[in-house]
């Protein structure tokens, strides 16, 4: 598949059929998911306009580069079809929310989520309610996602040491086996995307997280499942 080809794909997926036609569809880009409970879903507001400039620059397409905000609450939710959520504390979510993230994934929606250190409890317990049918299931190399672009078939990347544990991903998956979400653990791949002033991180190390990252949208691009 060409440049041009995927990003004609990634395009036809930020317009995907749960949007309704609307100037903002044709606007969207990458989005943060804000959250009451006391974890700062805010900090390092640069990684996902780095992710997208990476990602542009790599594989030639136009995603906007400026930071979306939404709460599961509001309608926008549904302009998005990908959130990245991350954290260092607690995570809540209300009954509303609970059940607009709910549609929101089943309707096409990807929710990547990465433990900033310390919401792991929190996280565990609110995906929980979003599907208390479903598990969040371990994810290893076997799967697409780690060689959908560069290779990561020895395995998910340590970018930060946390408790020094093996890094992990897990997932959820709908009835038809689609990724709908992805959780990364004991890694911290978003802090990669910082600025190299933020973490001081040398470029080796965040070099490879946002080829991970790439790996994730790439991955959601072409995914035939």
């Amino acid at each position: 598949m060409t440049i041009k080809q995927l990003s004609l794909v990634f395009y036809l997926l930020l317009i995907p059929l749960f949007l309704l036609a609307s100037d903002s569809a044709m606007k969207v880009g990458f989005a943060r998911l804000q959250y009451d409970g006391g974890g700062d879903w805010y900090n390092d507001p640069e990684v996902l306009p780095n992710l997208a400039k990476y990602m542009n620059n790599i594989l030639g397409t136009q995603i906007p580069t400026d930071q979306s905000v939404v709460r599961a609450s509001e309608s926008k939710l549904f302009d998005f079809p990908f959130l990245y959520l991350t954290g260092h504390g607690n995570i809540r979510w209300s009954d509303s929310e609970v059940n607009s993230l709910r549609q929101w994934m089943l309707r096409g929606g990807f929710l990547y989520a990465d433990d900033d250190y310390g919401m792991d409890a929190s996280f565990r317990r609110e995906i929980a309610r979003v599907f208390p049918e479903r598990e969040l299931v371990e994810i290893d190399s076997r799967h697409p996602l780690f060689t959908s672009y560069f290779d990561f078939s020895a395995g998910l990347p340590k970018i930060h040491l946390h408790d020094e544990k093996p890094p992990q991903a897990f997932g959820i998956f709908d009835d038809d086996g689609r990724l709908m979400l992805l959780y990364t653990y004991e890694t911290n791949i978003s802090d990669g995307w910082a600025d190299a002033d933020t973490h001081g991180d040398p470029w080796e190390l965040r070099e490879t997280a946002l080829k991970f990252g790439l790996n994730i949208l790439h991955y959601i691009m072409t995914r035939k499942a």
